[in-house]
């Protein structure tokens, strides 16, 4: 069965974005350095937006990935950077209600109850499935995280879009990998514990 998979930057103190939502791209407290590239393109190439990839020259399937899903807020950073699909080499599944009948973007949007779409594209045969974020999807996704990939990056930034954006909820998790790269990134893989 496919797992769905968050794997998503993080600060040391669970922080995905900033308080204004915006993309944490190449910033201050998330900063692209070669070694995180290197790394994210030989492990994960398929979650490199589609122009890295064009520019980079990886093409093919994904080694982890088939599909991604992420919520609007996600998705409309990717909008407001021109790109009504970040990710044309996965199948795209966006979480809204707000984007409800619009049939002019080359994404799936979800209207009903994410938990349902997951588990229905759990038992389809593919890979896993990428949760790039947010944290209020994710939260809401927390029943069906089978596998956290964080990208822990050494900085502390008090607040902002959580990891796990919503009211408390219990989940266990058991350290499987860790990788730490030389700019400073720690790469933590956790399996659910069921």
């Amino acid at each position: 069965m496919r797992r769905l998979v968050y794997y998503v930057a993080t600060t040391l103190d669970g922080f995905i974005a900033g308080p204004d939502g915006g993309d944490p791209s190449a910033s201050e407290f998330f900063p692209v350095t070669p070694d995180l590239v290197e790394f994210i393109a030989a492990e994960y190439p398929e979650t490199l937006p589609g122009p890295a990839r064009d520019a980079m020259g990886i093409d093919g399937e994904g080694a982890h990935f088939d599909t991604v899903i992420e919520g609007r807020a996600s998705y409309e950073v990717g909008l407001a950077a021109g790109f009504d699909d970040a990710y044309p080499h996965l199948r795209h599944l966006v979480v809204s209600s707000t984007l409800a009948g619009r049939d002019d973007l080359p994404v799936e949007i979800v209207t009903g109850d994410p938990v349902d779409r997951v588990r229905e594209l759990k038992a389809e045969d593919g890979k896993d499935i990428w949760l790039v974020g947010g944290g209020t999807l994710a939260h809401a996704l927390l029943p069906e995280v089978d596998r956290l990939i964080l990208k822990v990056n050494p900085s502390v930034i008090g607040s902002g879009i959580a990891l796990f954006a919503g009211g408390f909820g219990h989940a266990r998790f058991t350290p499987v990998e860790q990788v730490d790269l030389a700019g400073g990134v720690r790469v933590v893989t956790l399996d659910r514990v069921r």
